[in-house]
């Protein structure tokens, strides 16, 4: 399904639906794509929003997870949202993270699936063979159990990424962000209801992290997904969307 990317001043972003506001939040070589059913299924009950994360916008002093939630903080003021369900994937995650322990006040609910903010085994870690199709295909390959959900297309758009020095440089910043910014020490402010969906086979944020995240933050419970990488919303995304169904349903 092809959807309208709207812009006001400098955000670019999707808006799809009626109901109380669900953000998403993609993560580091994250796009529309990886929220496709998410957005089909939850337009019908939600007000659906992606934002274009600047990722490659952005200055390299505020190419950080603090930059990017910054730039969510002026989003959500600017379009006046309220009683949000804020939904993060992979990096995603560690900006909604951030940002609820910031700016609680206009949230309702914190989703985190495979987030950083804890561990993770990043891709921006090094590129060792830049231009080297297949060594992107087998990093992009690990971010699903099953490797075939690394589609050529997939694969073309990470290539095309890492294929740009200014990029790969601005990745490698936002990696080395969500490392040092460990959030451990202060998840127990998080007073919002918090649900956390993991795939038991992620490799990049393993199914201890999202444990870790359960222990961590009160009011939280936490869906493990068998057959399941790094992005269960692209590769369970029947299994993931009744999980966030019925604890959006719970909290409306």
């Amino acid at each position: 399904m092809k959807y309208t990317i709207k812009q006001q001043d400098k955000f670019k972003y999707l808006e799809e639906g009626e109901g109380e506001p669900l953000l998403l939040l993609h993560g580091l070589f994250g796009a529309l794509s990886n929220f496709a059913d998410l957005i089909e299924h939850f337009r019908k009950t939600h007000k659906v929003i992606v934002p274009m994360l600047p990722l490659f916008e952005l200055d390299i002093f505020h190419t950080t997870v603090g930059g990017l939630q910054k730039f969510v903080h002026k989003f959500i003021e600017a379009r006046d949202y309220n009683n949000i369900h804020l939904l993060g994937n992979s990096l995603g995650g560690h900006v909604a993270l951030v940002h609820i322990l910031k700016h609680p006040e206009r949230i309702k609910t914190l989703t985190l699936t495979g987030s950083s903010g804890l561990f993770e085994n990043g891709m921006g870690d090094s590129y060792p063979k830049r231009g080297d199709k297949e060594y992107i295909r087998k990093k992009t390959e690990i971010t699903f159990y099953d490797p075939a959900m690394a589609t050529e297309e997939l694969v073309d758009e990470v290539f095309e990424i890492t294929n740009n020095r200014l990029k790969v440089i601005k990745i490698i910043s936002l990696a080395k962000s969500a490392i040092r910014n460990n959030l451990g020490e202060e998840l127990n402010q998080i007073k919002q209801p918090t649900l956390l969906i993991w795939g038991n086979n992620d490799i990049i944020t393993p199914p201890f992290v999202g444990q870790e995240f359960n222990k961590l933050i009160k009011n939280s419970e936490l869906h493990f997904i068998d057959k399941c990488g790094h992005a269960p919303m692209m590769e369970v995304p029947e299994e993931f969307n009744i999980i966030l169904e019925g604890f959006l349903t719970k909290h409306k």
